[in-house]
């Protein structure tokens, strides 16, 4: 499998965490689909969006826009079908508006007021060295008042993975096509969505996020 920074290659190493900061939102539709979409402003791949569907029916697609993103996500998360697409995202911060193209996707996103969560994220702090310690402390909480919500947990091959909020904004209203059917109008994200240890929040939100991986031990890496 290639690595966030270049080929993986067998050996003994520590683990080593990478950094990933951006946003993350989450939504559902009236039609039953559930949708996170990833977007992501510095990363060791750079900077890139990529979105993870449920639709109605459970299956659980990943719409990545190149093979070392899908390689990445689809290592850490469980996916029924991985597609390497187009993916753009286009945010208009004056008007408070996402618009996402992403191979059959489109969704158009309307982005609402600071919720009530949102302003007490905004005092925890984000550095890397305390990101961990933050996401541990925060998680008995996120388990008690968020459903399916946690900050910290064991992806797939064996890393682990902490998420560190520092805002979050209402999603108000969604215009989202599959195709050509429409999904509907923006509902809560219920059921949970399925690719990892944690859901995102049910209400339909923007959180702006620190997620910090480590990858096991036992390979080093090297660059292309």
């Amino acid at each position: 499998m290639t690595s966030p920074t270049g080929t993986e290659h067998a050996g003994s190493a520590a683990p080593r965490r990478v950094t990933f900061d951006g946003h993350i939102a989450g939504f559902g539709t009236t039609e039953g689909t559930r949708i996170v979409v990833g977007r992501w402003r510095t990363s060791p791949l750079g900077s890139f969006t990529d979105v993870m569907v449920e639709r109605a029916d459970g299956l659980r697609v990943l719409l990545a826009p190149s093979d070392d993103v899908a390689d990445l996500v689809a290592g850490t998360y469980a996916f029924d079908a991985v597609h390497v697409v187009p993916v753009g995202l286009r945010a208009d911060e004056e008007r408070r508006r996402w618009r996402l193209r992403a191979g059959p996707l489109t969704a158009d996103l309307a982005l609402g007021s600071r919720t009530r969560l949102g302003r007490l994220l905004v005092a925890l702090p984000r550095h890397d060295a305390v990101a961990p310690l933050v996401a541990g402390a925060a998680d008995p909480l996120a388990r008690l008042f968020l459903d399916g919500v946690r900050t910290r947990g064991t992806a797939g091959q064996g890393r682990r993975e902490w998420y560190v909020a520092s805002d979050q904004h209402a999603i108000t209203a969604v215009r989202a096509l599959w195709g050509s059917a429409d999904l509907g109008a923006v509902a809560p994200v219920v059921p949970a969505v399925r690719f990892g240890f944690s859901s995102v929040p049910t209400a339909p939100t923007v959180t702006r996020v620190r997620t910090i991986i480590e990858l096991s031990a036992g390979r080093t890496q090297t660059g292309h």
